[in-house]
């Protein structure tokens, strides 16, 4: 068995940079550590920490296919970011004119939940703690 330790990263192509560098940056708050630029592949590449957590490698290549199928596509099927106060991020969301899912709950926990999509279609996930 392999000794992990903990999650190091998840890695994002998006189709247009900026877009989802500054939906990530502006609107879910993630910070840059290091940005570049890699001429050889004609790619940026932002690594993204939240709260001092390096968690999202940004990724953008020329002309990247598109995601086959919403999240029950094969594959990462969705990110999810814990939240105090779901319905203070909801508030938030929707002020920036994200979409946002209506309110879930987990029929094992019984916390809510919900989800959103980041420029990309990506599926986002807010879980209340």
């Amino acid at each position: 068995m392999l000794n992990l330790k903990k999650m190091h990263h998840i890695a994002i192509i998006c189709s247009d940079y900026e877009r989802s560098k500054k939906f990530y940056t502006e609107i879910l708050g993630f910070a840059i550590l290091q940005e570049v630029y890699r001429e050889e592949r004609d790619s940026y590449k932002a690594d993204l920490a939240l709260n001092g957590q390096y968690l999202i490698e940004l990724f953008s290549f020329p002309a990247p296919p598109v995601r086959p199928t919403r999240p029950e596509a094969r594959g990462l099927r969705h990110i999810a970011f814990e939240v105090t106060d779901i319905e203070a991020a909801l508030h938030q969301l929707q002020t920036n004119g994200i979409p946002v899912e209506p309110l879930r709950l987990d029929e094992y926990t019984g916390k809510k939940f919900t989800f959103f999509f980041d420029p990309d279609g990506l599926p986002v996930e807010l879980y209340e703690q």
